[in-house]
């Protein structure tokens, strides 16, 4: 079994600043990439940041250059640090990660349970 557990969301005022954890636990083998997304009220889900095992970072366009991804292998956990926050970026936040569980051939992608960040204007 696994479990990716999130923190760190909550209200802030616009230009302001949050970090968000994600915390991978349970019965890993390997962790592929790991990475956040978010959905705002009536709106799909999107990607915000990805990061490979290796360290290979994309982000989508909306936050580039105000968002950062890191990871630390060592903790299985993936962050998210999110500088000069707007209005627009409120919404539920949710890590994935693709996970190969020991004893298991293939990796597979998993989910926390997600984390409200509002951001007021």
């Amino acid at each position: 079994q696994v479990q990716l557990v999130e923190s760190g969301g909550g209200l802030v005022q616009a230009g302001g600043s949050l970090r968000l954890s994600c915390a991978a636990s349970g019965s890993i083998f390997s962790i592929n990439a790991m990475g956040w997304y978010r959905q705002a009220p009536g709106k799909q889900r999107d990607l915000v940041a990805v990061i490979t095992s290796d360290g290979t970072t994309t982000y989508a366009d909306s936050v580039k250059g105000r968002f950062t991804i890191s990871r630390d292998n060592a903790k299985n956990t993936v962050y998210l640090q999110m500088n000069s926050l707007k209005p627009e970026d409120t919404a539920v936040y949710y890590c994935s990660a693709n996970i190969r569980r020991y004893s298991y051939y293939r990796a597979q992608d998993y989910w926390g349970q997600g984390t409200q960040v509002t951001v007021s204007s």
